[in-house]
């Protein structure tokens, strides 16, 4: 069925999954590329146009816009971040529309050999009929999170063009660096003012997520023994050696992420640098819980004091730093919010359901750092890989529901900033 929204989005997302703007976990910058800066800019003009106010960019790479209330309510927030995973090309991606999916198999024109079957994703199954993004088999589309650009832009446009809408004040915020867990500070809170908020990055139609792993990231530094190779006997100490030995020794049968599910944490290896004489592990630890994301720590310690005990000429070290922690510590003292967005579904007809992230989002640190804030979906499916696909009536029924929760908010009771 066509959704009055259907033609904005496909436009919208479009024309920003055409723009690179990848993140870099290596670099110390904020933004951390230069060229998120064309997303964030192009959609800071935008808001403008459109007439919305207050419209900024924050010394951190964050652009804020407001859309004065109608009517007594809430501060609202909606958020979305601009940049794409690192994790796969995305540059030169060449978005395509599929109208009317006809269930069959999809292929890609610069991979021939890849397809995306509803064989072997079943949510694909279900979408005969729909309108489906994407890319063309050489990038990753980036509908995480450009879908949820397009569709709070949607949104925004709608209400500033509509004052007749009963609504209460709604902060819009894009950011950087989700993809890379640096896309929300401690200054964000306080200059976004929002009573609550939502980020637009979840997944499957229906998905209310107010649950994510708490995340820590580990990096190990192996010091050797340098000397040339010829005169090496009984003095070298390689430290790629030592490295495999840490990998292979760290619980690859049931602590991965490709041997895990549901509730289970995982020790995720991400990256070897180095060589003979220095090496460089980097790893990311989750879990539900926070003893089990200690664990998981101690485990990597342990690992490395053994493999140090089998060389003492070798110096290894381990630093393990706080990336976020699971929203619903928190979210659960005050479940309005999700309470809120739970309702809207219900009134439009969608089953509700949460499930917890196997990762998280810019909610967890904005949950963390005072404003509570679950995630929506917004239809995204095979998202950092070559299969990603969205379908645009997903986007369209998420739009309708962020316009839902606005309108709902002003009928309930108020809510005071804490």
């Amino acid at each position: 069925m066509q959704n009055r929204f259907d033609q904005e989005l496909v436009d919208r997302l479009v024309r920003y999954a055409a723009i690179d703007s990848q993140s870099d976990e290596n670099s110390p910058t904020t933004p951390s590329t230069e060229i998120q800066y064309d997303m964030l800019n192009l959609l800071q003009q935008e808001l403008a146009e459109m007439g919305a106010q207050d419209v900024t960019m924050t010394d951190y790479g964050v652009v804020l816009a407001t859309i004065p209330g109608t009517a007594p309510g809430p501060t609202i927030g909606f958020l979305a971040h601009v940049d794409t995973a690192p994790q796969f090309n995305a540059t030169g991606v060449k978005p395509r529309v599929i109208k009317g999916y006809n269930g069959g198999d999809i292929t890609f024109p610069d991979d021939p050999s890849l397809v995306l079957s509803p064989a072997d994703h079943p949510y694909l199954a279900s979408k005969v009929g729909d309108d489906l993004i994407t890319a063309s088999g050489s990038t990753l589309l980036g509908g995480d999170d450009k879908a949820g650009v397009s569709i709070i832009m949607t949104m925004a446009r709608h209400l500033l063009a509509d004052r007749t809408i009963a609504h209460g004040p709604i902060r819009i915020a894009f950011t950087p660096d989700e993809e890379i867990g640096r896309g929300v500070t401690e200054a964000l809170p306080k200059d976004l003012g929002a009573d609550f908020a939502y980020t637009l990055d979840g997944q499957q139609l229906g998905e209310i997520e107010y649950e994510s792993f708490s995340a820590d990231r580990a990096v190990i530094r192996i010091e050797g023994v340098s000397i040339h190779p010829g005169l090496a006997k009984d003095k070298m100490v390689n430290a790629t050696h030592l490295a495999a030995k840490i990998v292979q020794t760290l619980p690859q049968a049931t602590m991965t992420p490709e041997v895990t599910d549901g509730r289970e944490g995982f020790i995720h290896v991400t990256d070897l640098n180095g060589g003979s004489s220095e090496m460089e592990i980097k790893l990311i630890l989750r879990d539900f819980e926070m003893d089990g994301l200690e664990a998981k720590g101690e485990l990597v310690r342990k690992v490395c004091d053994a493999v140090q005990a089998s060389e003492p000429r070798a110096k290894i070290s381990v630093e393990i730093s706080h990336q976020y922690r699971n929203m619903r510590y928190w979210l659960e003292k005050d479940m309005t919010p999700v309470d809120l967005v739970r309702e809207a579904c219900r009134e439009m007809g969608i089953d509700p359901v949460s499930v917890p992230i196997r990762g998280g989002t810019d909610g967890s640190r904005l949950t963390e750092f005072g404003t509570p804030c679950p995630n929506i979906f917004t239809g995204m499916q095979c998202i950092h890989g070559p299969l990603e696909w969205i379908s645009v009536q997903d986007m369209a029924v998420a739009t309708e529901l962020c316009l839902k929760i606005a309108s709902q908010a002003t009928q309930g009771e108020s809510h005071s900033r804490g």
